[in-house]
């Protein structure tokens, strides 16, 4: 049998890149078991995590000029120079990615969102190729609602989108969930307590697990920083910073007391032992991107969220939303202090009912099948696009 050809298009973020990179890993594992080959083409923006990450993976890269809109709350300031010339290049964008179509004759296109899936997206349509759109958020983003209306499918992450969708598109529309690494899912307990050291941790507390994403959160680490000594008296800290904050609050931890301060693991990055961190903690306070919304309902971890409030769309405010009015996480919405983090993780953390409710909660939203069910649709939707070539 010929390999399957798949054009994958997304990034600027880790959150349209990385279920992407899922998609293409389930994929070829899929066709492999059929005795089937995957011949894939990562379309997306020269010298970007998208371009990294395909060369990491040994996948064949191809670069097409982009635009990027720079939102504001006032329309007449989105006329800005900045703004005009960026958008002058998705013509651009939209030539090469039609020859780079041609040339590769993809049976499906998937389009995980981010600016440079725009101009591949509307080439697959023009080129009358089959066209997936993928959507990690609760709402559609603006390179996925201008692509709407030329996808074949449009798979989103959570039931609550359908009803969003422009009416005409919901007929098209799939959910599949937000498709997570499989090794996040694979993570052991006793393996963190070995790997980090971790042998002065209480095993009758519960441990909670801070992380700002790999560059930490200077937001996230001063309200940490100001509840620790009150949280350390209920709990294990594992806290992930980022690298140019350890030495700060090292400082500020040398201060605790000698029995709590060896409950405290602070580190700037969690690599590979990351699926064992998660396994291990019992709550997580985090940001609420989609790719951290997917990991923590697939694995079903009671969570305190706090969006990021800068996020494209405020995404992060309306998935931490979301989960906190289903019981399935606490969002902290509006201004945060150290107090309302306080307040949130209290109940959480003396009562391990509740922990356990909100947790089954979170596990109810999660897919952890989510990659193998967004491959389903992208064969659908070849095999559909093959019937009228």
């Amino acid at each position: 049998m010929r390999p399957f050809r798949l054009i994958v298009t997304g990034g600027g973020t880790g959150g349209h890149t990385y279920p992407a990179l899922t998609a293409v890993r389930t994929a070829r594992a899929r066709l492999a078991a059929t005795g089937r080959a995957l011949d894939v083409l990562w379309v997306g923006t020269a010298d970007s995590l998208e371009s990294r990450v395909a060369a990491s993976e040994g996948i064949p890269f191809a670069a097409v000029a982009t635009g990027k809109i720079r939102r504001h709350r006032n329309p007449l300031r989105m006329i800005s120079p900045a703004n005009v010339r960026d958008m002058a290049r998705v013509p651009l964008g939209i030539l090469q990615a039609r020859r780079v179509v041609s040339r590769f004759r993809p049976d499906a296109v998937l389009a995980t969102g981010g600016y440079v899936a725009v101009p591949v997206g509307i080439a697959a349509s023009l080129k009358r190729r089959p066209l997936v759109v993928h959507e990690q958020t609760v709402r559609l983003g603006l390179a996925n609602r201008t692509l709407a209306g030329r996808a074949a499918r449009i798979a989103v992450s959570s039931e609550s989108t359908l009803p969003l969708l422009p009416e005409a598109a919901r007929p098209i529309a799939v959910v599949t969930g937000n498709p997570v690494r499989p090794e996040v899912l694979t993570g052991a307990a006793d393996k963190a307590i070995h790997g980090l050291g971790l042998h002065a941790f209480r095993r009758d507390l519960p441990t909670v697990y801070v992380t700002g994403g790999a560059q930490g959160s200077e937001q996230i680490n001063g309200l940490v920083a100001e509840v620790l000594p009150w949280l350390l008296t209920g709990a294990n800290v594992i806290h992930q910073c980022g690298p140019a904050n350890v030495d700060a609050l090292r400082h500020h931890a040398a201060a605790l007391p000698a029995e709590a301060a060896a409950r405290y693991h602070l580190t700037g990055f969690v690599g590979p032992e990351l699926p064992d961190v998660l396994a291990l903690a019992d709550v997580v306070i985090s940001r609420s991107g989609a790719g951290t919304i997917a990991e923590l309902t697939a694995l079903g971890k009671a969570a305190v969220l706090i969006p990021l409030a800068s996020s494209a769309g405020n995404e992060q405010a309306h998935n931490a939303r979301h989960l906190h009015e289903a019981g399935a996480a606490v969002a902290l919405l509006g201004e945060t202090t150290g107090h309302t983090l306080g307040s949130a993780l209290d109940p959480l953390l003396r009562d391990p009912a509740l922990r356990a409710d909100v947790a089954a909660r979170a596990r109810s939203y999660g897919r952890p099948d989510a990659g193998e069910r967004l491959v389903d649709v992208l064969l659908a939707a070849a095999a559909g696009g093959a019937s009228q070539d």
